[in-house]
């Protein structure tokens, strides 16, 4: 009887798992079937033994010919369940049978910094002829858990990221490998201190340059928490996970336009589910991955040890493929033919040769250097470039003479021209000094006969005349639409403040759109700061030749492009420029709201990276300037969520190379952009009555339960929490500006 009971455990456990991936227990009948089971276990003594077997095989054979239809075609929407399921293996499962023995660091259990992000020192090992090596790594991961409540689902706190990111630093230090495992449907959205999407920002500046290797495996990566610890050098996917810029549910809500508390259709949610994606295999056609480990039909389970055994080989070979493409080409290819021929056989016993983990210093280069080529290259399908054939190598051209001409001006002529210059005003210094000594008698005799007479004083003009609109000078260039309008608006803060009503002609002139009672800032169009923010005339708009695609074929969003572009004259919702402040040559990316509400896709990622570039090369400084942004374009899929990394790469590589890198947030800015390469930057400041987060409060209402304050995103909460760094009145913001250009930034920005 002891056997029998272990069966019908194990039947009830494969008709709860069909329910799961179904979501619906009345398909096929499968309540009836678990009751059927339920109903043998309460009368299992009750019954001959021939009889109750003979009952199971019955189930059984039906539970296996579900199981095989089931299996036959799965949809998006069923492998998302497949994922959540909580017969789904952990990472717990994966530091069990994965690796030989591990330690737990940063605490265990539920005694932890944050139990949904877990790290572990672990040790892999291989057999070679018969000899055992001992691999060290790094282990850092989501834990679902089985249903406990201290694991918050996988959704790591700042805090849990924070840990990653020490511990990463910490492998660094000691030159062992990274294997990251992703198993979050997402970061928990709060802006406590360091908060989600700043320390999201921190992790991928760092791990944009980590010197070690990196391998990642994900069964389930949702948007940011997935990239929070994904930036590594190789992909590996589940063949049953789902990497996604946001859950069916949350794009439903979306594209249905579903009001809070409103019930989801469930068609609804399998439809984005399939628009989105997020499968292993589609990912790897978008190559938003770089492998596919095979899983069982049904995807892996907790007592599934072949694939234990099969991701064991795939992490160590993936390692493995990381080290060996920095060390020669010759040999990483005869590793990956070699490889390749074994693809799709059983798992072998024994490795081939045995490959040292550890990197010299001209390795490391090379490692950061194939890391920045990948990221870099990731969705380039996802955009349209209009310039082809003989412009688009004219352009390239252009480019290269471009570099060369600032690699010989500033590269290597400002150098000596510096060098000249310092021995001059030392010879100077020191000639000044002794002519000093002999003219001093001489001067002093001088001033006794002819005393100086007093000059009169010039007077400054009052500081209220000093604290003019900085756009006085260039007031006639540009007024606000807004300001036709024949009426008056009540300002926000009347009630609190006592401010009077303000007709809108002055208050979107001369007033820049600020109350000027309590200084609420009244949002003004983009084309606004275009115009009074720079020298007239200095703005000069380049890459207008990358335009916003559809590469998912998303329904719906090719109307919405069309329409925007219609409506806006642009091709994307950034902008990038050259431009001036008094004088000071600097190149801006700008996101605004106008075009798909200043949301990020591929072609908003590959232009953000080529004004990166552009202000290397240059030598100037570099302004992402966000008039708004929604966050990451969710019709776009992993496509829009590997902009993350990838420009980060590229903010991390101009910072490294001596750049000035400052961002401005205004109106609304919330979610990718401020968790990755906006949120890295070391000088961050918001416009008053700007607002700037991870998620907003209805996000945060769904996924926390809690309420959050009118003013949780206010720039001055962000201020409070070290999110930001100033906040800048729209009034001052390019007096501002123009003295953050002169005081800061290293000595190879070009005017230094």
């Amino acid at each position: 009887m002891a056997d029998s009971g272990k069966l019908l455990t194990q039947l009830a456990d494969r008709i709860s798992y069909l329910i799961d991936i179904k979501g619906d227990a009345k398909w096929a009948n499968l309540d009836e079937l678990l009751d059927r089971v339920h109903g043998l276990r309460q009368s299992l003594f009750d019954i001959t033994e021939a009889r109750l077997f003979e009952e199971l095989d019955r189930i059984e054979e039906r539970v296996s010919f579900l199981e095989d239809r089931v299996a036959e075609k799965l949809s998006p929407a069923e492998v998302v369940n497949i994922v959540r399921s909580i017969q789904r293996f952990t990472l717990q499962d994966v530091l069990e049978n994965v690796y030989d023995s591990y330690t737990e660091l940063g605490g265990e259990g539920e005694c932890n910094i944050d139990p949904a992000m877990v790290v572990a020192r672990a040790i892999i090992s291989r057999r070679v002829k018969n000899k055992l090596y001992r691999h060290q790594v790094m282990v850092i991961g989501h834990e679902k858990g089985r249903g406990e409540e201290f694991r918050n689902g996988g959704c790591a706190r700042p805090w849990g990221n924070d840990k990653a990111l020490r511990y990463m630093r910490v492998a660094e230090t000691e030159g062992i490998p990274i294997h990251f495992f992703i198993f979050t449907p997402g970061s928990f959205p709060i802006e406590d201190y360091p908060g989600a999407a700043q320390q999201i920002a921190r992790n991928l500046y760092v791990m944009s340059k980590l010197k070690v290797p990196m391998v990642s495996f994900i069964s389930e990566g949702g948007s940011g928490g997935a990239e929070a610890i994904g930036l590594s050098d190789i992909r590996l996917m589940g063949a049953m996970g789902y990497y996604s810029v946001i859950s069916p549910e949350g794009a439903a809500a979306i594209e249905g336009r579903i009001r809070e508390g409103e019930k989801l259709p469930k068609e609804l949610i399998r439809h984005c589910a399939a628009q989105l994606k997020m499968t292993a295999k589609d990912n790897l056609e978008l190559g938003t991955i770089d492998r596919i480990i095979e899983e069982p039909p049904l995807g892996a389970r907790r007592e599934d040890y072949g694939f234990f055994r099969r991701l064991r080989y795939e992490m160590i070979r993936a390692t493995d493929e990381v080290v060996l493409k920095t060390k020669s080409f010759r040999a990483f290819r005869a590793y990956a033919l070699k490889q390749r021929a074994e693809e799709g056989k059983d798992i072998p016993e024994d490795f081939d040769v045995a490959i040292a983990w550890d990197l010299s210093d001209l390795e490391i280069e090379r490692l950061l250097e194939l890391r920045s080529k990948k990221y870099r290259g990731l969705g380039k399908r996802g955009y349209i470039q209009l310039k082809k054939g003989l412009r688009l190598g004219l352009g390239r051209a252009r480019d290269m003479a471009t570099k060369g001409y600032y690699e010989l001006r500033y590269g290597l002529l400002r150098p000596h021209q510096r060098n000249v210059q310092k021995v001059i005003e030392e010879v100077s210094g020191e000639g000044t000094v002794f002519l000093k000594k002999v003219t001093e008698p001489v001067r002093a005799a001088y001033d006794f006969v002819f005393p100086k007479l007093e000059r009169p004083r010039k007077v400054s003009a009052p500081e209220s005349m000093e604290r003019r609109s900085i756009f006085a000078e260039d007031w006639e260039q540009y007024v606000s639409p807004l300001a036709n309008e024949d009426r008056t608006v009540t300002c926000p803060n009347a009630s609190k403040y006592g401010c009077l009503d303000l007709w809108v002609p002055d208050l979107y002139g001369e007033l820049c759109g600020v109350c000027p009672s309590c200084g609420h800032h009244f949002p003004l169009e983009y084309q606004w700061y275009l115009e009074n923010l720079f020298d007239q005339g200095s703005v000069r708009e380049f890459n207008t030749h990358i335009v916003s695609g559809n590469p998912l074929n998303f329904q719906g969003l090719d109307a919405r492009l069309k329409r925007d572009i219609k409506r806006t004259g642009r091709k994307s919702a950034i902008i990038t420029f050259d431009a001036e402040v008094k004088g000071i040559k600097l190149v801006v990316a700008m996101l605004y709201s106008d075009f798909r509400s200043g949301t990020v896709g591929s072609a908003e990622g590959e232009k953000f990276v080529r004004a990166c570039d552009r202000a290397r090369t240059t030598r100037r400084p570099f302004l992402a300037y966000i008039h708004t942004t929604g966050g990451i374009r969710i019709q776009e899929g992993t496509l829009g969520v590997v902009q993350m990394p990838k420009c980060t790469v590229a903010v991390r590589e101009y910072i490294d190379s001596g750049g000035l890198y400052m961002v401005v947030y205004d109106n609304n800015s919330y979610a990718g952009p401020v968790a990755s390469f906006l949120g890295c930057s070391p000088y961050q400041v918001g416009i008053r009555s700007s607002r700037i987060g991870f998620a907003g409060p209805r996000v945060i209402r769904e996924t926390t339960g809690q309420d959050v304050p009118p003013d949780y995103h206010s720039a001055r909460n962000a201020l409070k929490r070290g999110h930001i760094q100033g906040i800048w009145d729209r009034r001052e913001f390019r007096k501002n500006l123009y003295d953050a250009l002169v005081t800061m930034g290293g000595p190879n920005l070009y005017y230094k």
